[in-house]
């Protein structure tokens, strides 16, 4: 295990408790446990409704170009109005989080989440439908990061990995739900029902946000010290919780005043910043965003006859995703963050090149349908079990906590540009150069993705928040980490 640092904080957990009988003793196990898996579930209902909000477009897209008549370039407007709108919410959403809270500006974002979904079910006009999901997307690039970020603050370290990419597995099973959604109102083309059923999550995250506490370490940025111990006592079983205390404590003694946009730019933040934007970037280009928009319509491309069946083949894929990503949140806090990227990324790009030698065999081949959608899947599956899971919870945990929202928030903002660009260029690259080329491109991007993580991602498995920050700020060596 790694060595946990020590500070030179006087230790209080006995006097604290004798003198202030507000603070309440230390949890069991069983109900520290529960208290942290009800903070987990509520705020992965952000991620779920991610999931459902991104994903819902690639079913209702067949019954939207009809309805609006809309061309190839208004079905990448229409898709991509939500990802205009999250590269907004991710370029202010970190401040607001820092300022804020990362509870208050979740249980704000639940009550928009209900009115883009309104807004985009009831639309007359191309116009409206823009403007909800537009709405819609300026939520999505704020929970994108704050749900995982709130997770990981107040996560036990060993169990952080998980607990974070639970995150992500409610962003999967979002995505596979609005698969269900889109292929139970297929026959009908009720699109209407399809994208107003977001509301649904959306009200239950509010309801559940009501009762939680915010994230301790925040409390104590904003100088909130008995409130971030009482929850700290909550969630942790042990007598250790002034040892965190006192760790956060000299961070933020460590970092100062300086929490501000020119913190980005000291040499402790300079490197985890360039990190998680590199991250952002590779799973953008590695093209994963394009499938889960334009699955149904590449699956029409390679011979199935009707929109039903292209979505019942997505739907597939959305099981192959969920599945895949409970098996990295075993993994992930046991085999460590870098082995688990690393593999996905080998099988990503092998994936791709399968995918792209269908296309360019012909659409005469009969093996073109099966070959595609095989290889389509291990892809997402593959994905699902490294890059997908792991960048959120390795933007969680890099950051130091002095600049942690503004530091996610321009990863977070990364990701949403390129993948705003991916959606608006995808459909124009099938066009211009064919399948083919256009996911051979995708590969070899991954291979060099493969190279940028066996060269600059730590592993930061069992490390707390305090330890990861202190290694940055020492500029230890990558392979030193461990």
């Amino acid at each position: 295990m790694p060595d946990r640092a020590r500070s030179t904080a006087p230790a209080q957990p006995a006097v604290a408790r004798q003198t202030d009988p507000r603070l309440p003793h230390p949890a069991d196990r069983g109900a520290a446990w529960l208290f942290v898996s009800l903070v987990t579930a509520t705020a992965a209902l952000g991620g779920l409704l991610f999931g459902y909000d991104t994903g819902i477009i690639s079913g209702a897209l067949l019954f939207l170009k009809t309805e609006f008549a809309l061309s190839p370039n208004m079905q990448g407007v229409v898709t991509s109005a939500a990802l205009a709108g999250a590269a907004v919410g991710a370029m202010f959403g970190g401040a607001v989080a820092d300022r804020f809270g990362r509870r208050a500006v979740m249980l704000v974002l639940a009550f928009w989440f209900v009115v883009g979904s309104v807004l985009c079910a009831v639309a007359q006009t191309l116009t409206v439908l823009i403007a909800g999901r537009g709405l819609l997307g300026i939520c999505i690039g704020i929970v994108s990061f704050v749900a995982p970020l709130y997770i990981a603050e107040v996560a036990p370290p060993e169990r952080r990995g998980a607990l974070v990419s639970l995150n992500q597995l409610a962003i999967t099973v979002g995505i596979l739900a609005s698969y269900f959604v889109g292929y139970a109102f297929a026959e009908s083309g009720a699109w209407r029902w399809m994208v107003g059923l977001g509301a649904v999550p959306g009200v239950i995250l509010g309801l559940g946000l009501w009762v939680l506490p915010e994230s301790p370490r925040w409390l104590m940025k904003r100088g909130r010290e008995p409130e971030a111990r009482r929850v700290l006592i909550r969630a942790r079983a042990d007598e250790a919780v002034e040892h965190e205390v006192a760790e956060i404590r000299d961070d933020l003694t460590r970092e100062g005043a300086q929490f501000g946009w020119s913190a980005l730019l000291t040499p402790a933040t300079r490197r985890p910043l360039i990190l998680g934007i590199g991250l952002a970037i590779l799973q953008q280009t590695t093209g994963i965003n394009t499938v889960i928009y334009y699955a149904p319509t590449i699956f029409s491309a390679v011979g199935f006859p009707s929109a039903s069946s292209a979505i019942l083949a997505t739907t597939g894929v959305g099981v192959v995703n969920v599945a895949l990503t409970i098996v990295a949140m075993r993994l992930v806090d046991r085999v460590g963050r870098r082995p688990l990227l690393l593999g996905g990324l080998a099988g990503m790009a092998v994936s791709l090149c399968l995918f792209a030698a269908a296309f360019a065999v012909g659409a005469d081949s009969p093996l073109l349908k099966w070959v595609a959608v095989g290889s389509l899947t291990t892809y997402v599956g593959f994905f699902a079990i490294g890059l997908g899971p792991v960048f959120w919870l390795l933007i969680a945990e890099i950051f130091p906590l002095g600049v942690r929202g503004r530091a996610m928030s321009v990863a977070t903002l990364t990701i949403w540009l390129f993948n705003l660009l991916n959606a608006l260029v995808f459909l124009q690259l099938l066009a211009s150069f064919g399948e083919a080329a256009t996911f051979s491109g995708y590969a070899a991007l991954t291979v060099l993705g493969w190279g940028f993580v066996l060269r600059c991602v730590p592993e930061t498995r069992g490390l707390t928040l305090e330890q990861i920050e202190r290694y940055w700020a020492e500029r230890r060596p990558i392979r030193k980490w461990r």
